[in-house]
């Protein structure tokens, strides 16, 4: 008799069941790197459905990733502004610290720590495999790979594992690397005892928008709408954005990328298909889709803008979310340290 194995979007759409009737029952783990202000494919992708998370009832961990910019940097360059403009754009777009946690990964050294024992449990030719990784080295500033790149998998299994996490949200591309993170809980749980969860992926069905280049939205290239600037300069990015010259305009990702990146932008702050916003522009060509675009996000945007506003004249009261947000997760990842500690025999 065979078995059929349920495919990722078939156990996403399963667990997002189960989300709905017992939310308590999970603990999500997510975050960011502070490399640059977040942008708007961030909010979209992954920013609104944390918050959407959090208002179920789930227990949300969000990490600030500061050591993991290293993974493909020479030096963490600006990091402290970085990582103060995350925390404001985390508050502004809706994360509650009463509800959710947010965290430095330098301020746990206990969850550093368990990256030891979990390296013993992935060969290295196991990590040469991940393609995540692969494609990361593909893309590095760095001249010559480091070894942070290569373990920095398992420094997500720590991560995520630290907290006793079993819900990530990840997009198709990260489901190598939580792999790793199944496998080295697994793995642990055989030899030494159960006390990990293999977490599960909640997979993403998060929208690709690309950056004004007409190529991927990303922090690093220069080509994204950031949550932080203002209605002036959202237009003047968007006038400047990447289309082409029919004047017609239509929703044909594969065929028209770059106006379709813009429809579709407009279609997520309006709550609207894509085609329909299509189709109401029609023949007004780029400058009426860039009008639509600009007045969409400047509409949407707007409160998460005022929120943000209002956050930085107190940024006295971001930084305590921050301390408060280390401090749990200290409590939590030296309680499970100290687990660890006890099923290993005191090695660590």
């Amino acid at each position: 008799m065979s078995t059929v194995t349920a495919s990722p979007e078939q156990r996403a759409a399963e667990l997002e069941a189960r989300i709905q009737l017992a939310p308590e029952k999970f603990r999500v783990m997510t975050g960011d790197r502070p490399t640059g202000p977040l942008h708007l494919g961030h909010y979209f992708g992954t920013l609104h459905n944390r918050v959407r998370l959090q208002e179920l009832g789930v227990d949300v961990f969000v990490i600030i990733a500061d050591y993991q910019v290293l993974t493909d940097r020479d030096v963490a360059d600006r990091l402290g502004e970085y990582t103060e403009g995350m925390l404001l754009d985390y508050l502004a777009v809706g994360i509650d610290p009463a509800r959710s946690t947010v965290f430095n990964h330098s301020a746990v050294p206990a969850l550093n720590q368990l990256m030891l024992p979990f390296l013993s449990l992935v060969s290295v030719a196991e990590l040469n495999r991940n393609p995540t990784v692969k494609d990361e080295i593909a893309h590095s500033r760095q001249s010559a790979v480091s070894g942070l790149m290569f373990t920095y998998p398992v420094h997500q299994a720590a991560d995520i594992l630290f907290c006793k996490g079993n819900l990530v949200p990840v997009g198709q591309d990260q489901l190598p690397h939580l792999e790793v993170t199944r496998t080295v809980a697994r793995r642990f749980n055989e030899r030494y005892g159960a006390v990990f969860p293999e977490p599960d992926a909640l997979l993403s069905a998060a929208p690709l928008l690309l950056g004004t280049d007409g190529t991927k939205m990303s922090k690093s290239r220069g080509n994204s709408i950031a949550l932080g600037v203002d209605a002036d300069e959202t237009a003047r990015l968007i006038k400047g954005a990447k289309t082409d010259a029919e004047r017609y305009i239509t929703y044909d990702p594969e065929g028209r990328p770059g106006v379709s990146s813009l429809v579709l932008l407009a279609a997520l702050c309006l709550d609207q298909d894509p085609h329909a916003v299509a189709e109401e522009i029609g023949g007004g060509g780029a400058a009426a889709l860039k009008r639509t675009v600009t007045e969409a996000v400047n509409s949407r945007m707007a409160p998460i803008r005022a929120r943000r506003a209002e956050y930085a004249r107190d940024m006295g009261y971001v930084r305590s979310v921050l301390r408060a947000g280390n401090e749990r997760a200290n409590e939590i990842a030296a309680a499970t340290l100290e687990e660890v500690r006890g099923v290993m025999g005191g090695v660590l």
